[in-house]
């Protein structure tokens, strides 16, 4: 696994199904600010059509829907849809995640704890999703959502920094003696 965090500016990300794995993974995606969405689901569950709002289209993806996706995740549709999706996608070179289907994953999707900009991830890789919540529910703990206010903190003193001429060795080391004087990693 190479763990990467995607810009998805201009990104198009498409969630496919309507149960409550779909609707997590919408629900992640619109956490992380991603503009371009598409919800696909036959026959959508009233929770998703609440949650999807004008970005549901009341239909499976056509092949040429998939292809002008850069993202795609796949929950709550059979086996046979799901197979024939993840065909479609890799034929167009589109990134594509089946709930709990590690075969036909292209990536994984880590346990998150979002601090604002702060990202937090465990990942198993797919093999013990129960451990990657646990991990995830640690992380919780130990970083508190006062962190999002540590991050800018440290954003606005690098900034400063950085136009009193500061390089990068030295933005370290300032970093690192604000976070020791504060207290905030011990």
């Amino acid at each position: 696994m190479l763990p990467v965090i995607l810009d998805t500016t201009d990104m198009i990300v498409a969630i496919i199904g309507s149960g409550p794995q779909a609707r997590r993974r919408l629900q992640m995606v619109d956490e992380a600010g991603v503009g371009f969405v598409r919800v696909y689901a036959e026959q959508a569950q009233e929770e998703m059509r609440a949650l999807a709002g004008d970005r549901l289209i009341e239909a499976w993806p056509s092949e040429a829907d998939i292809a002008a996706c850069h993202v795609v995740y796949i929950a709550n549709v059979d086996d046979a849809l799901a197979e024939r999706l993840t065909g479609e996608a890799r034929a167009h070179k589109t990134l594509v995640n089946v709930e709990d289907v590690k075969p036909l994953c292209d990536f994984h999707v880590p346990a998150i704890v979002r601090r604002g900009d702060m990202l937090l991830t465990a990942s198993t890789g797919g093999k013990s999703p129960g451990l990657a919540r646990r991990l995830k529910a640690d992380l919780q703990a130990r970083y508190p959502s006062d962190w999002q206010h540590r991050l800018d903190t440290l954003a606005d003193a690098r900034e400063t920094w950085r136009a009193e001429g500061a390089d990068f060795a030295e933005l370290i080391k300032r970093t690192n003696e604000m976070i020791d004087a504060e207290g905030w990693l011990s």
